[in-house]
């Protein structure tokens, strides 16, 4: 962060001062929640946790270097106290983000917005020092950190901005207010907490809402793919560019011609810009990242760069957040890909589709856990990807968990004359040792879940036998 006065800090976010010495402190450190990431100059945010309360780690933070603590109560070391500790970090987001003055490109969508951010990022940074979002700290918290940590040279801020209802993206927005706007989509996540697409839509549209008019640079970078991505168009006061790589969608500006995919499984497309063409290679895995990589080349077009520069780093990117098609190929031929961060309907079936092309002459494994936040329709969307699994002939199926992956082996088993092909198994450790009986080389495994599973774990374990290590899963 940018190095500021005590007084600064106060001022901004209204807080009380208690504790400061004289003379007082400067923060000149990042801003952290974790004590143990505390460096000389920090401000220590003590958050109350489900597990601990920030508030108890103040005097280590200071004892570790930190300048001052934003608190909710004096905390017996200097401190800035403020009513609600998120709300003081969203201010002075809000603060510094003005004072750098940097260019924001913020984005969402229901699938694909880490990875999408991933690329934008190491694009943008060919152009000039970038600071992007880590994982999916996409939310009041995560995104007011990643802003912090903007410098007085960055000149691009990439932020992911994840929604759990309507107004949830406003807010975010109203704090680090964006140039550029991307919607990638429009699907299932979270429809348990919306109640239909159309609320989603209604959600991720405030996004482009929140752009600037044309005529001072706003841009809104739409898929012209999806209907109701299109569709929002209409509720910006931005310069609209499409992408997309339908052959009914003639008017997007960037575009994927030729799609196709390699016998590993990454894809290929020629890139259509309205400055040049070029072609595109990519190291990930799965053709749903075209339309990913036509997302942040549009981006990258906004910041002036060619199309063959745009191609040449498409090609050399990968995942930059964990167990995103984090793939190991392990001694013994086994292929092992770590898809464990999260999950929804619509990531599931194009991770099961990129596993089928990847797996091309030899044995698939999907290993799947639940998806959460699916509400009334979770029984109908695990069913579907259980028969999905079928349909893109999988060699074999196993469901980790409780009642929602039994739907999973259900539906796998009422599609077709499954049997052994699909099996249930209670969690991870049962699916790690199942799996440990029954790989060959050549084989390929996709681990894919939500989050709260931490089905990653079978990914680990499985990958470290590469090095004739067989743990236990770690305990959660």
């Amino acid at each position: 962060m940018i190095p500021l006065p005590v007084a600064e800090l106060i001022s901004v976010v209204r807080g009380e001062p208690h504790d400061i010495p004289e003379p007082p402190p400067r923060v000149t450190g990042p801003v952290v929640i974790d004590s143990r990431l505390v460096e000389a100059g920090s401000l220590f945010a003590a958050l109350p946790g489900e597990r601990v309360d920030g508030h108890d780690f103040a005097a280590r933070a200071v004892e570790a270097g930190a300048a001052v603590v934003l608190a909710t109560r004096p905390v017996g070391v200097p401190a800035v106290v403020v009513p609600d500790v998120t709300a003081a970090l969203g201010a002075l987001a809000r603060h510094v983000v003005g004072l750098l003055g940097t260019t924001v490109v913020a984005l969402t969508g229901s699938a694909g917005k880490t990875s999408t951010k991933d690329l934008i990022a190491q694009l943008l940074r060919r152009s000039g020092p970038t600071v992007w979002t880590p994982d999916s700290f996409n939310n009041e918290i995560g995104l007011p950190l990643t802003a912090l940590r903007g410098e007085a040279g960055t000149r691009y801020l990439v932020l992911e901005m994840g929604a759990r209802g309507i107004g949830h993206i406003r807010y975010l927005t109203s704090l680090t207010p964006p140039r550029i706007g991307v919607v990638l989509n429009v699907g299932t996540a979270h429809i348990g907490e919306f109640g239909g697409k159309e609320a989603i839509a209604t959600a991720k549209g405030e996004l482009v809402e929140a752009l600037p008019p044309a005529e001072e640079g706003g841009v809104a970078v739409l898929n012209a793919d999806d209907p109701l991505v299109r569709a929002m168009a209409a509720r910006t006061r931005a310069r609209v560019l499409l992408f997309g790589e339908s052959p009914t969608s003639t008017d997007a500006a960037i575009r994927a011609e030729d799609v196709r995919l390699s016998p590993q499984g990454t894809p290929a497309f020629r890139l259509i810009t309205p400055t040049g063409c070029a072609d595109v290679t990519m190291r990930l895995y799965g053709e749903h990242h075209v339309s990913n990589a036509l997302a942040a080349a549009a981006v990258a077009h906004e910041a002036g760069m060619s199309a063959e520069a745009i191609a040449e780093t498409l090609a050399t990117a990968g995942p930059l957040s964990k167990w995103r098609m984090e793939v190991t190929e392990r001694a013994d031929g086994v292929t092992i890909v770590n898809d464990a961060y999260n999950a929804n309907p619509d990531s599931m079936r194009a991770a099961l589709r990129a596993l089928v092309a990847m797996g091309r002459g030899r044995r698939t494994w999907a290993v799947l856990g639940p998806m959460a936040e699916l509400g009334d329709d979770a029984l109908a969307e695990h069913d579907a990807v259980g028969r999905l699994a079928v349909r893109l002939n999988v060699s074999r199926l196993v469901s980790v968990g409780g009642q929602e992956a039994a739907w999973l082996d259900m539906g796998a088993k009422n599609e077709g004359s499954w049997g052994e092909e699909s099996v249930h198994v209670s969690d991870a450790q049962a699916a790690v040792e199942l799996l440990r009986g029954e790989l060959r080389p050549g084989d390929v495994v996709l681990v894919k879940a939500s989050r709260a599973v931490g089905l990653e774990q079978v990914a680990i374990a499985l990958a470290s036998d590469a090095d004739g290590v067989e743990g236990e899963v770690a305990a959660r």
